[in-house]
Order: C-alpha cells, then sequence, then structure tokens
C-alpha cells in the first residue's frame, strides 16, 4: 500500500538526518496517515479512507467530506475518492 494521502496526495519526502557533529545521512520523512470513516451526507453512508491527520482536520473545516471533495483538484484525488466525488455530483444533480 502506498504511503499518500488519498485526498491530498501529500506522501513521503525525503531529507537528511544531520547529527550533533553535522554529519548527513539519507532519511524519510513519512507522512501521518489514518483509517477513518467519514460520513457523506448526500449519498448518506460512510466511506473508508486512508489520509493524513491534516487532511482530516481540512475535511472538517470545509464543512464535510462532500464539500472537501468538490473543491478539491482530481490530480490530488486517489481512484476511490473520484469515484465518490462522481457518486456525489450525480447525486446533487438529480436532487
Amino acid at each position: 500500500m502506498a504511503r499518500r494521502c488519498e485526498l491530498t496526495g501529500k506522501g513521503v519526502m525525503t531529507g537528511n538526518k544531520v547529527s550533533h557533529a553535522l554529519n548527513r545521512t539519507r532519511r524519510r520523512f513519512l507522512p501521518n496517515l489514518l483509517n477513518v470513516s467519514l460520513l457523506s451526507d448526500t449519498l448518506g453512508r460512510t466511506v473508508k479512507l486512508r489520509i493524513s491527520a491534516n487532511a482530516l482536520r481540512t475535511v472538517e473545516h470545509r464543512g464535510g467530506l462532500d464539500a472537501f471533495l468538490l473543491k478539491a483538484v482530481d490530480a490530488e484525488l486517489s481512484p476511490v475518492a473520484l469515484a465518490v466525488k462522481k457518486e456525489v455530483r450525480a447525486a446533487l444533480a438529480t436532487a
């Protein structure tokens, strides 16, 4: 499973670990990923996603999963999130 947020696309970064003697060795900065179930108001069901803690805060700030997905750029979303976004758009169009 890739270490990538399904909503924001945030992934692994690399850099240097610097010791007290300023010796530099390569290291990896891993995103803080969480397995969460988010409720979609328009679909009336939960969606399981693996997202970063930062994305979870952003979803709550924007007013829920539906509002976040409608504003999100398609290139950053995972295939699962794109499918949910398509379902939300279809549900809003019929309502």
